[in-house]
């Protein structure tokens, strides 16, 4: 029996290659989009991939089911409820997999585990065909290590997320928790991820570890599970409902050889004031000093794709400005979460040079500098883009929060005539919300250097309590 977890920090996302070594048959669980790794894991181990399922329709993220299929002709497979418009192989509930001998290879065996979807699945690995108990179980997003599939996502079909909670109690008690206590869990996410509230680093844990740590399988009512389970749930990013409809009708595979057009930045500058994303991808530091009028800066180093995801309308073209391999990396991770509209990429870095006219610097105040501006400035507008949890640990006076994956459908509630001051955790989703701010036209626009974190540090000018 092989496992292999394949994790992607960027997204807290984790897939599956299972194999039977003796047959070298193999199935890919809930693939990313650029499926070379499991083609090239396959390969070094003399594996033929021939199936792909999905635990569930995925709201955070494109899975690479479609690509899989094209480059190994895998069959792709969901649970029988899964609400998909393409050709799938539906899987029962209790409906068996044999990856190798009937009584003596590995066998995969699909459980209907409703709650964080109707659809969810989980997935139970046998080492034996015989084996009366599994010894691991790839439970997709109905159980995280720490956590909990949240109940309130975009494929309830009309249940209530007190419904779905329900639902996922009694998923849990009579599948998973009468369970041995050394049955592995694989889940679908790690921390960081927006599928569930209190995800642990670890990315596999045991069920028993599980018992002891997990506050949603401690012993307790339907009812109280339901209150647990839904309170404190942050709004989740805007672009869950577009990757749901995207999963929902099927994708083409992602063509990331295809080449696409170099543009100077006079054609980027004309695209952007069209209406296009002039998305840099940059670090905040190289934006800041100088980047081309109405460029918006999601920075590669952290959670690139879900915040580029937060400041695109659907549908709407995409410039991608940086470094050659910015530029790929930058196309590859849109992709990854639905984004395959990239039409052009800037890559001469040097036009911020040859081309002053056309580009700007970002305003970058540090803690005492935004401090002078609160007694100086009464009409000043202090944007809190931080998730309202994170706001318990404290504020700056005078804040709004809009979280920065709802910041671009709430602009209106923002006077772009008055001052703005930006600032979130640590400085890095501020600057891509006081670039989206500035090249929607706000003219007046800084952003905290070190986010709310330096303003904590300059003790001397935190706000009492």
């Amino acid at each position: 029996m092989l496992i292999e977890q394949i994790y992607l920090g960027c997204l807290s996302q984790a897939s599956y290659v299972v194999a039977d070594e003796a047959s070298g048959r193999a199935v890919v669980v809930d693939p990313r989009r650029d499926v070379e790794e499991y083609l090239r894991f396959a390969a070094e181990r003399r594996l033929r991939i021939e199936l792909v399922v999905l635990t569930h329709v995925h709201a955070d993220f494109v899975p690479g089911h479609s690509e899989l299929e094209a480059a190994t002709g895998a069959e792709v497979a969901m649970g029988e409820a899964a609400p998909v418009e393409f050709p799938v192989r539906r899987l029962a509930d209790g409906e068996r997999i044999a990856l190798g001998e009937p009584d003596g290879g590995v066998v995969l065996e699909a459980w209907a585990t409703p709650g964080h979807t109707p659809e969810s699945i989980t997935l139970a690995v046998f080492e034996h065909g015989g084996d009366q108990v599994p010894k691991a179980l790839l439970t997709g997003d109905t159980l995280f290590v720490g956590d909990v599939g949240r109940p309130d996502l975009l494929g309830s079909a009309g249940r209530s997320p007190e419904q779905m909670a329900a639902e996922l109690y009694r998923s849990l008690r009579s599948r998973i928790l009468p369970l041995p206590d050394d049955v592995v869990v694989y889940p679908g996410h790690g921390a960081g991820s927006a599928c569930g509230k209190a995800l642990s680093s670890e990315t596999f844990s045991t069920l028993g570890q599980q018992r002891i740590s997990n506050y949603a399988l401690a012993p307790t009512s339907e009812e109280r599970f339901v209150e647990v389970v839904t309170q404190g749930l942050a709004e989740p990013p805007a672009y869950f409902s577009q990757d749901v409809a995207l999963n929902r009708g099927g994708h083409r595979p992602f063509e990331a050889d295809r080449a696409l057009p170099r543009i100077g930045a006079t054609e980027a500058v004309r695209r952007a004031a069209d209406g296009a994303l002039l998305l840099d991808v940059r670090d905040d530091q190289s934006f800041a000093a100088g980047h081309l009028l109405g460029a918006v800066d999601v920075g590669l180093s952290g959670r690139f794709a879900e915040y580029a995801a937060a400041v695109h309308r659907p549908g709407q073209d995409v410039v991608v400005f940086g470094s050659e391999d910015e530029v790929a990396e930058g196309r590859l991770r849109l992709a990854r979460v639905g984004i395959d509209s990239v039409s052009a990429v800037v890559t001469d870095i040097s036009c911020l040079a040859s081309e002053p006219d056309l580009v700007r610097t970002s305003s970058r105040l540090d803690a005492r500098s935004v401090a002078g501006r609160l007694e100086d400035t009464d009409d000043l507008v202090v944007l809190d883009v931080r998730n309202p949890g994170e706001i318990a640990s404290g504020a700056l006076p005078r804040w709004l929060n809009i979280p920065l994956p709802r910041l671009l459908g709430r602009l209106d509630e923002i006077d772009p005539g008055r001052p703005v001051i930006v600032y979130c955790a640590g400085g890095y989703r501020s600057i891509a919300a006081a670039s989206l701010l500035e090249a929607s036209g706000f003219a007046d626009v800084s952003d905290l250097i070190g986010g709310f974190s330096a303003w904590q540090s300059a003790t001397e000018l935190a706000p009492a309590g």
